[in-house]
């Protein structure tokens, strides 16, 4: 019974190492993809980034980033792709979705990840080699951080416009819908 039980293990210890070999092939497949979609998109005309939302092993939706061709600033690769599997899913909450993206994502990209409850994010670049082709988020990274009075966009504060009965109204509504 001794030698069954280590054989057991064994095969367990086996197994598992395995099962792990295999998710990091996946993860590289899929960041591959995404690799291969932002390369295609050069060739489009699109920005040099793509993105692949995953969930449960299968690709829900992929993306190029398109700003310039759709004159939209918010049209990212990973933006894009949460559109997309958002509309898919039929839900704003992707939690269970991992996003694969050819480059680190920007502070807007990360807000909308966050506010996406995506589970993981595996990118290929990092936001040092973006900026040394031309995309820096330098800027965006400080300014978050600062005072809105001190930020170099300026930001003017009116309470006294009654802003704040809207969330009176939210707190009051029964039967919302918390995202």
């Amino acid at each position: 019974m001794g030698n069954k039980t280590k054989f057991n293990f064994a095969v367990c210890v086996n197994l598992k190492k395995r099962i792990h070999e295999m998710n990091m092939k996946s993860e590289m497949f899929f960041l591959k993809r995404a690799i291969e979609i932002a390369r295609q998109g050069i060739r489009r005309g699109f920005g040099p980034f793509g993105a692949v939302i995953v969930k449960d092993g299968e690709i829900i939706s992929e993306a190029n980033n398109t700003v310039v061709l759709s004159h939209d600033p918010t049209a990212h690769a990973e933006v894009l792709a949460i559109r997309k599997a958002s509309d898919i899913l039929g839900s704003h909450d992707l939690t269970g979705c991992i996003l694969y993206c050819s480059c680190e994502p920007c502070p807007m990209c990360l807000g909308a990840i966050y506010w996406g409850g995506l589970t993981k994010v595996v990118y290929a670049s990092d936001r040092f080699e973006a900026e040394a082709s031309g995309f820096s988020d330098n800027l965006i990274y400080n300014e978050i951080n600062l005072d809105p009075t001190r930020r170099k966009i300026e930001f003017e504060h009116k309470p006294e416009a009654g802003g704040d009965e809207v969330f009176r109204i939210w707190n009051e509504t029964e039967n919302k819908s918390r995202y």
